[in-house]
């Protein structure tokens, strides 16, 4: 998952300019290491009254933030996704964090992890903040709704070359464990990974191309270029609201995917240890629910969400489901890197 997914040009744009416009306003005692957009005070407004804006560091993808650190660049907290935790964890960039310290630690949704959101250490490097989810979206004029009961429609012939699928080794894997049995990846052997590569093999020639943004995919499903789509769950709204045609299936046979985000806290950071703690416990904030909302996340505080209707969060394609939920969650750094070897030799034909 890639944070951009949900900014434009115009966006960006923004975010840099605020960056300059609110240096005067910052405390100084707290860098944000984060993607452009997440500076939007009204996610963290507990601690914007409290402290003042904190000062932020933008990056284009973790990678990028990742060697950032590396270089010497120093941060308090850094946002990242769930599949770089374990990356990072080993590196030494981070040390945990003090669980007793966030107030909304009990209400955390674990259902939504599958484990201890720190992972399998007893340590918590990791509080999720932010997540969002994949699903089928298609077009409802052309696609019956019970061709896309399951997701074995990435194999219907009748719709070979107007399907498409991201260009995102995560979103991928995460369909292709799901349609092949697997709700897990954390616990998927060999086997399984073996299936579920052999799936995306078999798919791959009824694809149109692996789309890159949540702009290019709109383009394809609004012109009938594309039919069928694996697609996050801003894709729904945004042609909701443009009056084009669009339907969200989250609830198919084999299940759907949530990707999960959060803060990590650095290691020698230079800031105030209190105010990272302040941060967090301001973004988990029922306060910040809606407005992470509006922006196309759900918040991972439970309760928080749970102050907002269920049509409200069908709406942004994050409603209650009763169907299988496979979160991605970090795996060990091995088999990621096989996720994306193999992923590069399947788009090449492979």
């Amino acid at each position: 998952m890639n944070h951009l997914r949900h900014l434009g040009a115009a966006s960006l744009a923004v975010s840099l300019a605020a960056l300059a416009g609110t240096a005067a306003a910052q405390d100084g005692s707290l860098t944000v290491l984060d993607y452009p957009g997440f500076e939007d005070p009204a996610f963290h407004g507990a601690y914007v009254d409290a402290h003042g804006a904190p000062e932020f560091s933008f990056f284009g993808d973790e990678e990028e933030a990742f060697q950032k650190l590396r270089s010497g660049f120093r941060a308090d907290i850094t946002h990242i996704c769930a599949g770089s935790v374990t990356k990072w964890v080993d590196s030494g960039l981070l040390v945990p964090w003090d669980t007793a310290r966030i107030d909304a630690w009990g209400d955390l949704d674990q259902n939504l992890t599958g484990q201890k959101v720190g992972g399998a250490r007893e340590e918590v490097y990791f509080i999720p903040t932010d997540f969002g989810s994949t699903a089928i979206a298609y077009n409802p004029e052309e696609v019956p709704e019970e061709d896309v009961a399951s997701l074995e429609v990435f194999k219907n012939p009748a719709y070979a070359g107007r399907m498409t699928l991201p260009d995102n080794v995560d979103d991928a894997y995460a369909l292709a464990y799901l349609a092949t049995g697997t709700t897990d990846w954390t616990q998927a052997d060999d086997a399984a990974f073996e299936a579920a590569s052999d799936w995306l093999r078999e798919v791959h020639p009824n694809l149109r191309t692996y789309w890159t943004d949540p702009a290019e995919l709109s383009q394809l499903l609004s012109t009938g270029e594309v039919l069928v789509s694996w697609a996050w769950n801003e894709t729904y709204p945004a042609m909701v609201e443009e009056g084009r045609p669009i339907g969200f299936a989250r609830e198919t046979r084999e299940g759907s995917s949530l990707w999960l985000c959060g803060y990590v806290k650095m290691k020698d950071a230079p800031g105030s240890e209190d105010l990272a703690y302040d941060y967090i416990n301001a973004m988990l904030s029922p306060d910040s629910a809606r407005p992470l909302l509006e922006a196309g996340y759900g918040s991972s505080n439970t309760a928080a969400l749970g102050e907002i209707g269920q049509k409200e969060l069908a709406a942004s394609g994050l409603e209650t489901i009763e169907v299988p939920v496979l979160a991605q969650l970090p795996i060990p750094n091995a088999r990621r890197e096989q996720h994306a070897e193999t992923f590069e030799m399947i788009k090449s034909g492979f």
